[in-house]
């Protein structure tokens, strides 16, 4: 997968929101159409723009291999972005380097957004990108395991023998965290979910199922940001830490 470090894109310095964006705001979209100059511009096989308003006032970007995002504020119909961080991971194909680069400039040159219907139409001079709202996946109607272990921009595999399980039903959570299990409360509103009122059993373990249920404690301990792709399952906590799980 290559390394991966972090790098700073300088962009336009972002205003206050003063409460625009309605319909965005907590919203994740897909692009459905991209054209330059009129003409369509073609995107590398099997990758997509991907743009995430998020509750607490940041946009988060992906063009197929890089996440990106930044403070932002979408007051007078413009997207301005604050500072860009950027993960530079070694991808596959050198076209998403510059897929990504194409993306942090575009969105650095403060376009405008629109709604029409559903979708969100965010353009400049030259480009115009149309993207349709993710239908949300639902968390509930099976149980999901934990596979994958995130701190930050780096990922491992849960220890072999090791088992932690989360499953929702109802505005609730049934937790087995690798060694305590237990329950929790919780709601999503985009993007976030919260959970309250976890309770958990309290015994030690070894220093594997520890590490697993460290790091799922900590996605169920207030707000985080969750994902759901298919089969596959992210929280990640504001920390950076998260777990990654599969049903």
């Amino acid at each position: 997968m290559g390394y991966r470090v972090l790098v700073v894109v300088a962009l336009l310095v972002a205003g206050c929101g003063g409460g625009a964006g309605a319909g965005v705001v907590g919203g994740v979209f897909h692009s459905t159409s991209v054209t330059e100059r009129g003409a369509p511009r073609a995107l590398v096989d099997g990758t997509r723009v991907e743009l995430s308003f998020t509750d607490d006032g940041r946009v988060i970007a992906r063009a197929g291999c890089n996440q990106m995002q930044a403070p932002v504020s979408l007051g007078g119909g413009k997207i301005e972005a604050g500072e860009l961080s950027m993960t530079m991971i070694g991808c596959p194909d050198p076209r998403l380097h510059e897929q990504d680069e194409w993306l942090s400039k575009f969105l650095g040159a403060s376009p405008s957004w629109r709604k029409d219907g559903a979708n969100l139409v965010v353009a400049d001079d030259s480009t115009e990108i149309v993207l349709a709202p993710e239908v949300p996946a639902s968390l509930e109607g099976g149980k999901w395991t934990a596979d994958t272990l995130i701190s930050g921009d780096t990922a491992g595999s849960v220890p072999g023998g090791v088992v932690a399980t989360l499953e929702f039903r109802d505005g609730g959570v049934e937790v087995s965290a690798g060694c305590n299990s237990g329950s929790a409360r919780y709601r999503t509103d985009g993007s976030a979910i919260t959970f309250e009122e976890l309770v958990l059993t309290d015994k030690a373990c070894g220093p594997d199922e520890m590490a697993v249920e460290k790091a799922v404690t900590e996605a169920l301990q207030g707000r985080s940001e969750f994902k759901v792709d298919g089969q596959r399952l992210r929280l990640t906590a504001a920390s950076g830490s998260g777990v990654g799980l599969r049903k």
